[in-house]
């Protein structure tokens, strides 16, 4: 299968494509970090396509699939593993522009790629549309507030694609992980601040990436009559919190 990853530069994007050029697959990788995705390719060899994408970028987007049809390259797959998480402030005090770049990248930029894609693959009757969501958009927590509601929206969205899908072949599956150190993800969220990120998830053992990316295997690999709605995978470490009670005694 021909496989387009995008957010493949690091963390749980490029474990995807190298889970799944270990399946014998195709992978384009998308990515804005060229230079890291020409690091992955020295790594994995001529399986892996390396391409400039940001997948904010619309017109990007659509010049990628006109490329790929141009060279006779079908996208069988996609994998949505492009997003980000900015800052842990209460929404009262929130940056407005983290906000909208989180809303850009985590929900426009995942519907940019599933706009341009999906109606080659319905034409064709077999393709896969695979979200990589988050249990944020299950459970919220303070200061997750826009990248939570993003996560909730890519999970819903990814059920109405399954709804719009049905008779087509074509499956839709979301991904929502806990917890994933050794990526990138805390090093965005605290904007470089490498002594929070570390302490984020220090004496911690959250999931790797390598765990994610199997999960996604393991959904493409299914038989053709098989939808894996959803994924939800937390590390064992990790589990629910009481819910919020604040209390005033003089009330």
């Amino acid at each position: 299968m021909n496989i387009l990853v995008t957010g493949a530069s690091s963390g749980i994007g490029a474990a995807v494509c190298e889970e799944l050029i270990k399946q014998r697959h195709v992978v384009v990788a998308v990515a804005r970090r060229i230079e890291k995705l020409h690091e992955l390719k020295a790594k994995l060899g001529d399986s892996l396509v390396p391409v400039q994408v940001d997948v904010t970028d619309r017109a990007a987007v659509c010049s990628l699939r006109d490329a790929l049809e141009d060279q006779a390259v079908s996208v069988d797959a996609i994998v949505n593993a492009a997003g980000l998480a900015l800052g842990v402030d209460m929404a009262s005090s929130a940056n407005f522009d983290e906000w909208a770049r989180m809303v850009e990248t985590n929900v426009t930029g995942m519907l940019s790629v599933v706009h341009t894609f999906l109606p080659d693959m319905v034409a064709r009757g077999t393709g896969h549309v695979i979200n990589i969501g988050s249990i944020a958009g299950s459970y919220a927590y303070p200061g997750g507030n826009v990248y939570g509601a993003s996560k909730a929206f890519v999970r819903h969205f990814t059920l109405n694609l399954r709804a719009d899908l049905a008779g087509t072949g074509i499956r839709a599956t979301d991904i929502q992980p806990g917890l994933v150190t050794d990526t990138e993800f805390f090093s965005v969220r605290f904007r470089g601040d490498e002594g929070k990120a570390t302490a984020a998830s220090q004496d911690f053992r959250g999931l790797q990436p390598v765990d994610v990316a199997k999960a996604v295997s393991w959904v493409i690999s299914q038989p053709s009559h098989v939808n894996i709605n959803q994924i939800e995978i937390m590390p064992t470490d990790q589990s629910f919190s009481a819910l919020t009670l604040h209390r005033e005694p003089d009330v």
